[in-house]
């Protein structure tokens, strides 16, 4: 049990205080009413009687109220003293510790943690106190015998008493589990939010580095070429701000994710997710920086899943800008086919020199993409071609999106 407060400690000592003076008082005071009437008169004879009397009384008095001061720290050890001081007090005494049994009772019923032994010692206190209690009533004229008055109180006090510690339990035992449901909703926000940091960080991931990839590309074919071809150099410088400005239009889609409404209550206008359907134009964009990529799209189903035609564009995207990269003067391939019911996304290389801008790569990109085709069960395939060059393959299952 834990130790309980100052202020219950000194409400318990006060109780007992005031019970025990009250009840200590009325015990002398019926004792020597029972002395005096017992020794016709005989001084030295009721002097003696009335001093055992008083002095017995006090003594039964302490036993059953003494140990009330600690009944909150031990409630059922308190019962059990109380039971048996209620035991030793005669019957025409049994007010002295009636009181204390009530209350001793009640604290057994209300803190203590061992429900088995308080149940079977309540009924003992019960019966103790049930006898031929000729003291407990202050008039005897009531209806109701003297015998059953202990339980006429005792009885419902339990009852209600056991009735309220059950409901207490109960109810701590539902704010554990909803402290436990808390901490688990708490915990699936706290994974909910990091999955869509790293999914968000991916977006961003294959946005900047293929659009920066692009211009670094392009602007450094404008240098090279800006005093022997203008015309060319201009078409490069021109290629580069239409890949910055895409580059700008997905950024601002990827941040509308983080944050829907601006500071103005306005909804940010988001543009449609990039697809299957946006390949060409990623293609274009890479011919314009002089790497020639094919395209071919085979049987590829009209109504696949925005989130799977995202995927894909992923793969190729980062696809792409890992072989302008690592493969400069290389000849790509792009083809996209769909066959046993999965999507089949595969981008080939020939084979070149690294550029300047490969060293700053860290590999992050194809681990994201992993992660984005596992969510569709999807899986990825790199390694090098035996003819030379890179093979990059993605299949993501499609025959529970049919079958749905």
């Amino acid at each position: 049990m834990p130790r309980p407060s100052r202020r219950s400690l000194a409400f318990d000592a006060a109780l007992v205080v005031v019970f025990g003076t009250v009840l200590l008082a009325w015990a002398a005071n019926t004792g020597a009413d029972l002395v005096r009437d017992s020794t016709d008169g005989i001084g030295p004879l009721f002097r003696a009687t009335q001093t055992g009397s008083v002095i017995a009384a006090a003594a039964l008095a302490v036993l059953a109220w003494a140990p009330l001061i600690l009944r909150r720290r031990y409630p059922l050890g308190a019962l059990w003293v109380v039971t048996a001081a209620a035991v030793l007090t005669p019957h025409d005494a049994r007010r002295l510790v009636f009181y204390a049994c009530v209350i001793a009772a009640y604290s057994a019923a209300a803190y203590s943690p061992y429900r088995v032994a308080t149940l079977a010692s309540l009924p003992v206190l019960v019966l103790t106190v049930a006898g031929d209690t000729d003291g407990v009533m202050v008039s005897p004229s009531t209806p109701v015998p003297n015998q059953y008055v202990p339980l006429l109180i005792l009885v419902p006090l339990l009852m209600a008493t056991v009735g309220l510690r059950t409901w207490m339990l109960r109810a701590d035992e539902s704010r554990a589990r909803m402290a436990v449901l808390e901490h688990e909703r708490a915990e699936e926000m706290r994974r909910a939010a990091e999955q869509e940091r790293a999914r968000i960080a991916r977006e961003l991931h294959d946005v900047v580095t293929h659009n920066v990839s692009m211009m670094v590309i392009q602007t450094g074919a404008a240098r090279s070429v800006m005093t022997s071809a203008p015309d060319q150099a201009r078409e490069a410088l021109l290629a580069a701000e239409a890949g910055g400005r895409a580059a700008m239009a997905e950024l601002r889609h990827a941040i509308g994710l983080l944050t829907m409404d601006t500071d103005d209550g306005t909804t940010v206008d988001l543009a449609p997710q990039p697809g299957i359907d946006q390949l060409e134009s990623l293609v274009a964009r890479v011919r314009q920086t002089g790497v020639p990529v094919a395209l071919n799209l085979t049987d590829v189903p009209p109504d696949v899943p925005s989130g799977i035609g995202l995927a894909a564009y992923r793969v190729v995207q980062e696809a792409l800008t890992n072989m302008v990269k690592h493969a400069t003067g290389a000849s790509a391939a792009v083809t996209v086919s769909h066959d046993a019911g999965r999507l089949r996304v595969e981008i080939t290389d020939t084979g070149g020199s690294p550029s300047e801008s490969a060293a700053t790569g860290n590999g992050r990109g194809l681990t994201g993409l992993r992660e984005r085709l596992a969510v569709y069960d999807g899986t990825l395939h790199t390694g090098r071609r035996l003819t030379g060059g890179y093979r990059v393959t993605a299949l993501i299952p499609l025959a529970l999106v049919e079958t749905a």
